[in-house]
């Protein structure tokens, strides 16, 4: 579907059974990672299980959560304790019951300030934890990139139609006009600086979308992520299209 390295796609029998093989494999790659691990984060509903599978005593006893850190890929530009927000969605269902340092949470301030406000802060944020001003092609920013598909065809808070789409300079934009409520979502630059970026799709409502995405429509956004590292595909059976391994 992109020019990057497709690792393949993995079924699943269920959305379930996904649940545990992600959180496992993330837990693997973290535990062979010697040094601080960067993991960006999907909101929605899709990733929730997979979230609250991390938290499991069987995961929860063997993850490295002192040197992993965790970011968000965009966020609804509401209150962290807001049922909407992605923060609160993943603070709930694992960071909240995990040994993980206050200090590796690096959530998309949407209080007491505006959408580019805290774009603007969030690539202050981004920049520092990478330690450099640019992108650097060989060395990824993230270590996980978990990402998901809408039924439209965005991917974070990048939607067709929307300037964000042709944006290679900024980090973190403001995005308004693409849903109801204002949002923050990071650019294709940042979300390629990736070494492994993993789409995590559940249920036959996005079986569609999915097909297209994997057949190579341009026409979506989602098509247009290339990390320059891996790319992976985690599929149910509902959602897997047909003679998907």
């Amino acid at each position: 579907m992109t020019d990057a390295a497709l690792v393949g796609n993995r079924t699943f029998e269920n959305a379930e059974v996904l649940a545990h093989g992600v959180a496992e494999w993330l837990c693997h790659l973290a535990q062979a990672s010697n040094r601080a691990f960067a993991v960006c984060l999907s909101g929605g509903s899709t990733p929730r299980r997979l979230y609250q599978c991390l938290a499991e005593p069987g995961i929860v006893s063997r993850f490295p959560w002192r040197r992993v850190h965790w970011f968000w890929g965009d966020e609804r530009f509401v209150a962290h304790d807001d049922r909407e927000s992605n923060y609160k969605m993943a603070h709930d269902a694992f960071l909240s019951r995990v040994p993980v340092p206050d200090n590796n949470i690096h959530p998309i301030p949407t209080e007491g300030t505006s959408p580019e406000q805290a774009a603007v802060a969030y690539e202050t944020t981004l920049k520092r934890f990478y330690g450099a001003e640019f992108l650097s092609p060989d060395r990824p920013l993230f270590d996980v990139n978990l990402l998901g598909i809408g039924e439209n065809g965005h991917t974070a808070s990048l939607f067709s139609g929307q300037t964000a789409l042709q944006e290679s300079r900024r980090w973190a934009l403001a995005v308004t006009g693409a849903d109801p409520k204002q949002r923050v979502t990071l650019t294709y630059p940042v979300l390629d600086s990736s070494r492994d970026a993993a789409f995590v799709v559940t249920g036959a409502a996005k079986q569609k979308i999915a097909a297209r995405a994997l057949a190579g429509d341009r026409t979506l956004p989602v098509t247009m992520i290339r990390p320059i590292g891996r790319l992976h595909w985690f599929m149910d059976r509902a959602v897997a299209p047909e003679g998907a391994n």
